[in-house]
């Protein structure tokens, strides 16, 4: 199956969309990539979720990946003696280590790294930030805090602290024991939530050894601050932009969005753009014309992937979700501006041969009218430089390993097969060609580019460009 698109789509699976034939028809609709929100899926229910969505890839006969999204630390206040309780602006509230029921003048925060962090004048977000504090004073005990907006506070709300850096690692001990089991599961992508510095990227990558791909959700300001240093140590990013509103400012989302779609663009590192795309498909089976335009801003921008979370995962119209997101990018590739805009964003390649011939492979295969560029990768690295270049022509990356497929799954443009490694230089063309014309990219006559790295298996060697003519078998000739 070839999608009539290049940006891709991670759906997000749930109550909604959990057994194997809703997998199979969101698949159908426009799924690339499904997403396990660790938060709602215990160890059995996320094995057995890989375990459908591998049965559907099989009937399917491409690769399909799977993201497992780890918690990260929440943080919450503690527990009211009347459940919740009404303050008002201007009043002082505190926040302290005393584990009694809250009332109307303080509650427990059971996290003693927030009480020695929390300075004065920082603010403190309650509930997605509909209680907003400001620090007045903190002893080590206890944060006094002032009402700046917002009233009303119940049980276990959840805490955000946009001004605070805390001496924590984004994995929580949860975490960890998720982390082994989605392994285990051979899972192909795994995001981190709530990452704050590079460092937190370390732990994970030592455990994961290369099992699998590494993708930092950008939500804190700290973790934008640090935004190339992130990129540089992660294998690709999303733009939360769901606890990035609550952290900073609404109006500041949108910049950041670019920024980072731009940046990890440059690196050549994918990038997700996700949350409330098209949120009121929760409940409605059409979107509003504002999500709409938000989704095509996604694309014009030349995110990799548009995520879906509750529209797929617990809403009344799934399939409808993933098909209309399908959709609007479909019409957004072929509007007249795209490819102008696409192109205003490219970068210069960094100075290797891998990333010069790269680039050499889009302008021959635009400037030749080709109708494919190929990519033999054993690791993905020549695929995720070809789709650095955003070619307008499609791109079919070729590979053994039928993880790298999986993974790729998630970027740009790439059109992923599963095939043994060509044996020498004649198999290679010869395959490619058959694999163009097998996938109806290419027909006799047509002509396609070829880029690998010689010796062939070699991984992230992208040494080589062919050009080579579909012959009338389907096989290649010079």
């Amino acid at each position: 199956m070839r999608r009539n698109r290049k940006v891709k789509i991670l759906a997000t699976l749930g109550p909604a969309s959990s057994d194997e034939a809703m997998i199979h028809r969101l698949v159908q609709a426009g799924a690339d990539v499904f997403r396990i929100n660790m938060s709602h899926s215990s160890h059995d229910l996320m094995r057995t979720l890989v375990e459908r969505i591998r049965k559907v890839e099989k009937e399917a006969g491409h690769p399909i990946g799977i993201l497992a999204d780890l918690q990260g630390p929440k943080l919450r206040v503690g527990t009211f003696a009347e459940k919740s309780v009404e303050l008002e602006v201007g009043q002082k509230f505190t926040l302290d280590d005393n584990t009694a029921p809250g009332d109307k003048t303080r509650v427990h925060l059971p996290h003693p790294e927030i009480l020695k962090s929390v300075e004065p004048g920082h603010r403190l977000l309650i509930d997605d930030g509909r209680l907003q504090l400001k620090a007045l004073k903190n002893d080590g005990k206890s944060i006094l805090c002032e009402v700046v907006a917002g009233t009303k506070i119940s049980d276990r709300k959840g805490v955000s602290l946009p001004d605070t850096d805390l001496p924590m690692g984004a994995l929580t001990e949860k975490d960890r024991k998720d982390l082994d089991a989605v392994l285990a599961a051979d899972v192909d992508w795994i995001a981190l939530s709530f990452i704050q510095r590079p460092e937190d990227l370390a732990e994970v990558r030592k455990v994961a050894r290369g099992r699998a791909s590494l993708l930092a959700k950008i939500e804190k300001p700290q973790a934008v601050k640090r935004l190339a240093e992130i990129i540089e140590l992660s294998d690709a990013l999303m733009v939360a932009r769901g606890d990035l509103g609550v952290e900073m400012p609404l109006e500041m989302v949108p910049g950041i969005q670019k920024q980072i779609t731009r940046a990890c663009r440059r690196a050549g590192k994918p990038v997700v753009v996700a949350t409330q795309m098209l949120e009121s498909m929760i409940a409605a089976p059409v979107p509003t014309r504002a999500e709409v335009s938000d989704v095509a801003t996604a694309v014009f921008e030349g995110a990799d992937a548009i995520m879906l979370s509750a529209e797929s995962a617990a809403g009344e119209y799934p399939v409808e979700a993933v098909s209309t997101m399908d959709s609007i990018a479909r019409q957004v590739e072929r509007d007249p501006t795209y490819n102008d805009i696409i192109n205003g964003q490219r970068g210069e390649p960094e100075a290797t041969g891998a990333d010069a011939i790269s680039m050499a492979a889009r302008q021959i295969a635009e400037t030749l009218n080709l109708s494919a560029i190929i990519c033999y990768t054993s690791s993905g690295t020549t695929g995720l430089r070809a789709a650095r270049e955003r070619p307008r022509v499609p791109v079919v990356a070729l590979s053994p390993v039928v993880e790298t497929a999986r993974r790729l799954s998630l970027v740009w443009g790439m059109h992923c097969v599963v095939t043994e490694d060509a044996s020498d230089l004649d198999d290679m063309v010869n395959r490619a060609c058959r694999i163009a014309y097998q996938q109806n990219l290419a027909k006799p006559g047509d002509r396609v580019i070829i880029t690998a790295g010689v010796p062939l298996g070699t991984p992230g060697a992208t040494n080589m460009l062919r050009i080579a003519y579909i012959g009338s078998d389907g096989l290649g000739g010079i």
